[in-house]
Formats: C-alpha cells, structure tokens, sequence
C-alpha cells in the first residue's frame, strides 16, 4: 500500500484488517474501499470527508520512503594478511561443481560488508569472473559450475591479502550419467544444457524452507513421490493469510531484539537451502528461488538498495554452482511499493551479469505486467486465470510461457485458491495446447494451516495425478513440444507438420465431431480422457473427413497421429 494512502486511511479507521484483507482491496477503487470500511459504512458524512482528504493528498514516489542504506556500497579498502593455501579439487565432472576454500579475514573485519572475493577462470571457451563469499568463521568458498570438457585454470583477485593470489588447475571430465546441466529456454520450450527437453510441470510451496525441520523433511517425501519437476518457493519467510508464523530461520542472524541484521547472512540458513536444492537436484527437480516478496513484517522487502543489491550478489555467488536454479527475481514485482521500475531492472541485471551459469531468470507479476522482452529476462512467469492468451503472450515477448500461478485448488474464501481439481486440470490443458505451461498450487483449509501453497507438507488434491497425465501425453510427441496449429477453427489445436497433433475440447460435451485430415495421409486417432485419465484408439488408417465418436462429456481432447 502506498504510504500516503496507508497514512490517511490509518487517520480513518480505514486499513484492512488483515494482510489477506490487504491484498483482496489491492485491486478494488480506493473510493468503494473506504466506502465500505466497518468504521465508515454507515456515516455517509466521515466518507465524504475522508474521501476528500485522499482526493487532494499529493501523490508522493513511495520509493521515498525507502530505507536509507545503513552500510552503503563503498571503495573495498586493504585488509591486510598472511595468505596459506586453500583447498579445491583438481578433477570435477560438467555440470558439477568446483569449490575453492580458502582461509581469509574474520574477527577484525564484517566479511559481509568489507571483503571482495572473486576469481578469474579460464577455460576451453574463454575467461569467466566468479565471485566467492564468506561461509562463516573466516572460511571464504569460491563455486563454479563448469559447462564443458577440457582443462580449467583460475586467479583469485581480492582486497584481502589472505584470499589473493590463489592460483591453480583443474581438469573437467564428461558429465555424469543423468546429469544434463542447466535448463535453458528454447522458442516456446525447454532444454537442459545438454539438449534434452525439458517440460516444466512446476508446484508452489512458497515458504516450506522456513518450517519446522519435520514439515521439510515431510514436503521433500511429499514431492519425491509426486512427480513435480519444478518447486517455486521463497528465500525470505512470508507473513500472509494461513502463513502467520515466526520463521526458525531465514538469510540473515536475528538479533536479540527479534530485528534481523542485513550485514550478517545466517550461514546455517543457506547450508540448509544448498542442501534442499541438492535434494531436489538429486530427484530432478529445479529450484526456482524466488529473492524478493512483498508479503513481509520483518523489514525485507525495504532493507535499502545497497543491503538488495549485497544480498543479491551473495545468493548468486552460493548458488549459481547447482545446475538445478532458477532465478524469479519477485513474486509480485507491482505490490512491492519500496522498489521502482529502476531497482528491478537494476537487480534483474545483476543476477544476469554475476551468475557465470547464467540460469533462467523471470520476474512474477500481481496486477500489472513486467516487460518480459527485457534481454535479462528468460521466459515470462505469468499470474493469470486466462490461460487462453498463452500464445497472444508467446507472440508479444517471443519467449516461453509459464503461468506459474494460473489458480490453487483449494476450498479458500479467496478467487486465487478455490478452484476445483477438474478446473486447475482444465487450465493446465488450455495453456499446453497453446504452446505454453501452468504451474499446480494446492490451498485446502487444514486446521494447522498447513497449506501446500505456502508451508509445503502434504499434498491432498486430485489435480496432480492428472497434470502428470497431461505431461505423459505431451512425453508421447511431438519432442520438440506442442506448437499452437494455425486455422484451428473449433477447438485449440497443437501439433507439428501434420505429423502429430492434438485437439482440446475443454468444457464441451459433443458426441461425436467431424475432423478435417490430410487426405494423403494415415493417422491413428486417440480420444483421451484427460480427467478420467484414458486414451482409446477409436480409428486407425484414417484419412480426409472423419466424424469422430465422442463419450459426450467435458475435459476430453482427441489425437492424430501420422501412420508410417
């Protein structure tokens, strides 16, 4: 909320009760907000006053209120030291991770803040600058994810005398089995690194890090049997509806006052990220961070440029080494009033420019969309019930789609998370025939409020066995992905060169459909139950005008498939 507004509001009895309330009047005129207020209902003469005084309040660049950076960026400064050797490995496999430990400054400096540590590293393709990071009690590590074969040398450059001048080889062998590197974007889809294609079908477990060590340990059982290949969630805690709890930990030490200092990162918080990231890495899963958010009591969405751009740099520099990554600059980039257009792109440009991997980047929208064509940015994560316009969005940023947040099945009291099983399935249909993605969220009331969505746990829905269907079809060809087909006429159609395609019915119910193929061609055709879960070949060697029987009921969608 802005604060001039918030201010005024405040001055009326007006605010919401609520952060789940704040973010239900977000999007409604201020004039019916302030109408409607318990305090104002029914004094049509305070409304008048109040909407007066909003009237002529002058609107103010929130971006004012930002906090002032308590340990602004400055010139690094010697620190003096003894240099002894560090440690790193002198063989490592692509896609892998070389580290270098290094001893350097500790108790007369705050490493955060003072030591610059990074290193040059030169390989088959040329030189790379990778940054390193203090990892407590004066061990300094340097991470770098090699992406080819070949023989590797580095130079550590820093300000500190202790952690300058380290200087060595290392070999980079094959990959190994299974291991495919980075994901990158291609056209409308995926690749990993080694060019094997990758469908994202993604889940959002936005603060599950921050719950006690037995609910993430019971989320990672949950996903390690769910099929997911993508999980979306925090690095800072949430304070939101369902989600009012005080995180264990988070990136940066509590002090005793219970503020957090931004000068000093909680070191066993970003151990246990790394270890869940490998966990995920380990069953296939990517790990789409999320750095920033608005939904937030303790002071993170507003700790200063200065203190963003450190915290940045640093979870790049811990992170960028696990090929498993994904970067979502913001959840909700609009309702984070503290941060202009400038900061994103300035933070978007950092990740890019100090992430040697360079891994996928995007950025999630509330209200308002973020220009997905930035260069910086890979694929466009979406906030959006109307999948119906994937490929309107394909063609206005010409890069992949992922509707990260499309609707949560759920029983919620909010439009975002009450959305039935058959409908998340529907919409999951409707984005893929279009050439793009859904991402899965779960929000059924649990008396512990323990909510898929936010805190992770257990999943209870019914949508996910039939999203893991829809990948197996989509599996089943064309590889390269499902292209939209154009002179579609009744029902959305994909496919590539007449040589697979499918047709999505939706929430019509016909019984039977006349099909226009290839005349010169074969096809098999298939009527698939995407909700009961079937495939029934009804026709064989079919060629021209085909009326094809159908059961008469919604969520059914029919495939041709060209005989050799």
């Amino acid at each position: 909320m802005h604060p001039v507004g918030r201010t005024i509001l405040e001055r009326w009895n007006a605010l919401p009760r609520d952060e789940a309330e704040r973010y239900e009047l977000a999007s409604v005129p201020v004039e019916l907000a302030l109408r409607t207020a318990p305090a104002l209902i029914n004094d049509p003469d305070r409304q008048v006053a109040a909407l007066s005084e909003l009237a002529q309040a002058t609107p103010t660049d929130p971006s004012i209120y930002r906090r002032p950076d308590e340990h602004p960026l400055a010139v690094p400064v010697h620190i003096p030291g003894v240099r002894t050797a560090g440690t790193f490995p002198t063989r490592v496999e692509t896609f892998g991770r070389f580290e270098l430990e290094v001893e350097g400054p500790r108790d007369d400096v705050q490493p955060y803040l003072e030591v610059v540590f990074s290193a040059v590293i030169i390989g088959p393709s040329g030189q790379t600058s990778v940054e390193g990071f203090h990892d407590g009690n004066g061990i300094y590590r340097l991470r770098y994810m090699p992406l080819e074969p070949g023989t590797y040398s580095f130079v550590t450059l820093s300000n500190a005398e202790s952690l300058r001048g380290h200087e060595g080889d290392f070999s980079v062998t094959a990959p190994a089995a299974g291991s495919r590197g980075p994901v990158r974007a291609e056209g409308r889809h995926f690749r990993y690194e080694d060019g094997t294609v990758y469908r994202p079908v993604g889940t959002t477990a936005y603060a599950w890090l921050h719950q006690s060590r037995e609910r993430r340990d019971r989320t990672m059982a949950t996903i390690r049997n769910s099929g997911f290949n993508k999980l979306r969630m925090c690095l800072f805690p949430k304070w939101f509806a369902y989600n009012e709890a005080e995180p264990e930990r988070s990136p940066f030490e509590r002090r005793s006052d219970g503020t957090f200092d931004f000068a000093r990162p909680d070191i066993t918080f970003w151990r246990e990220v790394e270890r869940r990231v490998e966990e995920l890495a380990s069953l296939g899963i990517e790990a789409d961070l999320v750095l920033f958010h608005p939904y937030d009591r303790w002071g993170f969405e507003n700790m200063g440029s200065a203190n963003d751009d450190r915290y940045v740099r640093y979870a790049v520099a811990r992170l960028a080494s696990y090929a498993n990554i994904w970067w979502s600059l913001a959840n909700e980039h609009d309702v984070m009033v503290f941060k202009t257009a400038s900061d994103w792109e300035r933070l978007g440009q950092l990740v890019q420019t100090h992430d040697p991997a360079q891994h996928l980047r995007s950025i999630h929208h509330c209200l308002e969309f973020y220009d997905h064509s930035r260069e910086w940015i890979t694929h466009a994560s979406i906030q959006s019930a109307e999948v119906e316009r994937t490929a309107e969005w394909h063609e206005r940023w010409g890069k992949p789609v992922v509707i990260d947040e499309c609707g949560y099945e759920g029983d919620l009291q909010y439009a975002w998370g009450d959305i039935t099983a058959e409908e998340l399935t529907r919409r999951h249909w409707a984005a893929a025939i279009r050439g793009g993605y859904a991402g899965h969220g779960e929000t059924y009331a649990h008396p512990e409020n323990e909510l898929w969505w936010s805190a992770g746990g257990d999943l209870r829905g019914k949508s996910p066995a039939r999203i893991f269907f829809l990948k197996d079809i989509m599996d089943a060809g064309p590889d390269a992905g499902w292209e939209p087909a154009a002179g579609a006429w009744d029902y959305p159609t994909a496919g590539v060169n007449n040589t697979v395609f499918i047709s999505y019915l939706g929430l019509t119910q016909a019984r039977h459909h006349l099909f226009l193929l290839d005349p010169t061609r074969s096809y098999t055709v298939d009527v698939i139950d995407t909700w009961g879960m079937t495939s029934t070949t009804v026709a064989q060697g079919a060629r021209g005008r085909i009326d094809v029987p159908l059961p008469g009921k919604p969520y059914i969608a029919v495939r041709f498939v060209a005989e050799p």
